[in-house]
């Protein structure tokens, strides 16, 4: 299995950064692809932006594009979410999921999850 721990949420006003990250535990962290989901209340949990295995290859939302970034470090076993330019409808918790090899937009695919961390801007 997989442990995942998210931190790095908060408030903050529209226009401003944070960065969240989210730790590792157990199984190698290199053999699993990760992403990051946000969920805000009465919404299905939707996706932000994911990340292969190497952290070669990287996918935004529409919605992120441009404002976010995703990274990894398998030696750190951390993956981290650096978002710019937040916005009002960011507001959300912030979940990272890992799934073994391949990465993948959808939330259903993701065997393991974090416990989330609060987001919430402003305006």
């Amino acid at each position: 299995q997989v442990q995942l721990v998210e931190s790095g949420g908060g408030l903050v006003q529209a226009g401003e950064s944070l960065r969240l990250s989210c730790a590792a535990s157990g199984r190698t962290f290199g053999n699993y692809a990760m992403g990051w989901f946000r969920q805000a209340p009465g919404k299905e949990r939707e996706f932000v932006a994911r990340i292969s295995t190497s952290g070669e290859f990287t996918r935004y939302a529409d919605s992120v594009k441009g404002r976010f970034t995703i990274s990894r470090d398998n030696a750190k076993n951390t993956m981290w979410l650096q978002m710019n330019s937040l916005k009002p409808e960011d507001t959300a918790v912030y979940y990272c999921g890992a799934r073994p090899y391949s990465s993948s937009s959808y939330a259903t695919e993701y065997a393991y999850w974090g416990q989330g961390t609060q987001v919430t801007v402003s305006s």
